[in-house]
């Protein structure tokens, strides 16, 4: 049975939290899991970064609290699935097993309110750069944890000035060549992925990049990350859709028909 909250949704979706790394927006999280009831949680993979973990360790208090939170939740009734990414890929030596209550799994299928399937995937199995070069993605971790302890530094600075939280490694992340080629190569992937599943359409996370649209007549979710945008993908009891950025909504998506959050 829920509690009550500000916020309750029938479902909701969030991946790349990045536990063990400074980047992690843990305390925003938190405040997000205490506001929000839903009957369905989904982890859309890259809860902890075991990747990061083998290198450096990390682990503060508020990291802990937030693994409590989801454990709690999902002792108190709420539905919680987990589907790994390629930092917690560790997990998928587990698939078909729970954990607290937690079910992990590779991939799954939603039905929502309104009788759309939706295919729950992290992604990263559609990433060109992680599937075929597997060091290079490593690199690119190691690149992104240096930029996230810029940000910390940058976001110590403004908020000294009185400033609100802004992601400059998201804001880098976004100007880096050929990125708009290489997200639209991911987005057509899943969506060739979910045309072949017979579904209609697919919620995944990854690229950090939250996005709702339309190709092709199949529905797209990116649910985004608590990294650089700390966004969730949360399903109204009618089955309507919406993407959050916490604590702000960001854009409505009535039944999917939205166009693209801008940059």
């Amino acid at each position: 049975m829920m509690t009550d909250a500000a916020h309750r949704y029938r479902t909701v979706w969030i991946s790349d939290i990045h536990l063990g790394t400074r980047g992690c927006q843990a305390e925003r999280l938190l405040d997000f899991l205490r506001e929000v009831e839903c009957d369905t949680l989904y982890l859309v993979g890259d809860v902890i970064d075991f990747w990061r973990m083998r290198r450096a360790r990390y682990w503060p208090q508020s990291h802990n609290d937030v693994i409590q939170k989801l454990l709690r939740k999902a002792r108190k009734g709420t539905r919680v699935i987990l589907t790994p990414g390629n930092h917690d890929d560790m997990l998928r030596g587990y698939l078909d097993h729970e954990f607290g209550s937690v079910l992990v799994v590779e991939d799954t299928i939603h039905v929502t309110a309104d009788g759309r399937r939706l295919l729950v995937i992290h992604g990263d199995q559609f990433d060109s750069v992680v599937a075929r070069a597997p060091w290079l993605g490593h690199l690119g971790t190691h690149a992104n944890a240096a930029s996230q302890l810029v940000n910390q530094w940058f976001n110590w600075g403004r908020s000294k000035l009185g400033y609100p939280y802004w992601s400059l490694s998201g804001y880098l992340k976004h100007k880096v060549k050929h990125r708009g080629k290489f997200i639209h190569n991911y987005e057509t992937a899943l969506v060739d992925e979910a045309r072949k599943r017979g579904v209609d359409g697919v919620v995944c996370g990854h690229i950090h990049f939250p996005q709702i649209k339309t190709v092709d007549g199949i529905l797209y979710f990116n649910d985004g990350d608590w990294v650089d945008n700390c966004t969730a993908l949360v399903e109204h009891a009618s089955g309507e859709l919406e993407l959050l950025r916490w604590p702000e909504p960001i854009v409505e998506a009535r039944s999917a028909k939205v166009v693209p959050i801008a940059s």
